[in-house]
């Protein structure tokens, strides 16, 4: 694949990562578990800012994984329970300090998945979550889905948080490095 077409999907891939950083970073205690800032698509009734910055990362880590559900299983110490149709929800808020690292995790992975693609396996249908779906087209999907949520989330903090929510990022900060494979532990 072109080195051009990766650094340009990766520089918007790590934008939206990054925007879903800036979110987290910006959003104040008092806002981070309130249940009362739940988005409105939320299944239960008791979640909050670090539910939707969860759900948004544990879904980018799967979507990178090349696994099946049943195969899957995202680092200590989150679950599993997104799969569940009806949600199960952890047995108490993430923190900030628990799920940063997870962010540093998927963003790591996204860059490797992203540096390795090659043009006869992106557009191949192999991906086990989603037989029916090409890797290219699962990449764009899931930098939507990210894009999605930290838009969401800076609606919560422009409409709950006193001071403003973070800028627009237009291009991620790291660049790509053709071939490389960083750890993904």
């Amino acid at each position: 694949m072109e080195r051009d077409f990766k650094s340009v999907l990766w520089v918007q891939f790590g934008a939206a990562i990054q925007m879903l950083e800036n979110a987290i970073d910006a959003c104040p205690d008092d806002v981070w578990s309130d249940p009362s800032r739940r988005p409105e698509w939320a299944r239960h009734d008791v979640v909050g800012f670090w539910y939707l910055v969860y759900h948004t990362l544990f879904w980018l880590d799967f979507y990178l994984s090349d696994q099946r559900e049943e195969e899957f299983s995202p680092p200590a110490p989150f679950t599993t329970g997104e799969f569940a149709p009806e949600g199960v929800l952890p047995e108490r808020p993430y923190t900030k300090d628990e799920l940063r690292p997870y962010l540093e995790h998927c963003r790591r992975k996204s860059l490797a998945t992203i540096a390795a693609l090659n043009a006869r396996e992106a557009f191949e249908r192999k991906v086990p979550s989603r037989p029916d779906t090409s890797v290219a087209e699962l990449l764009l999907y899931n930098m939507r889905h990210v894009q999605h949520h930290a838009a969401q989330l800076n609606l919560i903090l422009r409409q709950r948080a006193s001071s403003p929510p973070p800028n627009w990022v237009s291009k991620a900060k790291e660049t790509l490095r053709e071939g490389s494979r960083e750890s993904l532990a």
